[in-house]
């Protein structure tokens, strides 16, 4: 039989939604770890650097702690324009960034890190463009009073109410929900990691 332990699988992230995402494809990881890493963008950092940095940094906090594994990092940011929009952490917060992306395109930027068992890393930036209807108040305040913004990136959940704002998307619907599964999957396969053990 094949050396499990070998080819088992840890992610590296603290999102629910991700590990749905991995569940609903068949893959379940023998771990979960959240890492605590610093999230604040370097000055001048574009958002796709950042994603795959932090998704890098998880991936590596998780390789810290488990051995003979491979190690699953990701991360998700929403921009408009330049502008970076983190986690809602607040109803204020939730709010400005509803009023900012109404009527507008903005980017969802997946970040993906995987690192074997022998310690080689490969990481990657999906990118999805996502165009919002223009929003009116009353949009904004039931959108707000479900509480579906908490800890999400730019304000909103896709795979919830806010799917109704969604006009137009093009590119990796995952990615928004916040894991570009397409992309994960090539990553691990071609690194090498086995989607089913072999007996």
């Amino acid at each position: 039989m094949t050396d499990r332990s070998y080819c088992s699988l840890t992610l590296a992230s603290a999102s629910p939604r991700r590990l749905d995402l991995l569940r609903q494809i068949g893959i379940t990881p023998d771990e979960i770890y959240h890492p605590n890493i610093d999230e604040t963008p370097i000055p001048d950092e574009s958002p796709r650097r950042l994603v795959e940095r932090l998704a890098t940094l998880k991936a590596l906090a998780g390789a810290n702690k488990f051995s003979r594994t491979y190690v699953l990092g990701a991360d998700t940011v929403v921009a408009c324009g330049r502008k970076i929009l983190g986690k809602a952490e607040d109803e204020q917060t939730a709010r400005s960034y509803l009023e900012l992306l109404s009527g507008r395109r903005h980017r969802v930027f997946g970040g993906i890190c995987v690192i074997d068992p022998a310690g080689i890393i490969q990481s990657k930036a999906v990118e999805t463009i996502v165009t919002f209807k223009r929003l009116e108040e009353k949009d904004i305040c039931l959108y707000l009073c479900g509480k579906e913004w908490r800890d999400k990136a730019g304000g909103y959940a896709i795979q919830g109410r806010a799917a109704a704002f969604v006009k137009k998307i093009s590119g990796s619907y995952p990615n928004v929900v916040g894991l570009p599964i397409y992309e994960t999957v090539n990553l691990l396969v071609g690194m090498r990691y086995r989607m089913i053990e072999e007996i």
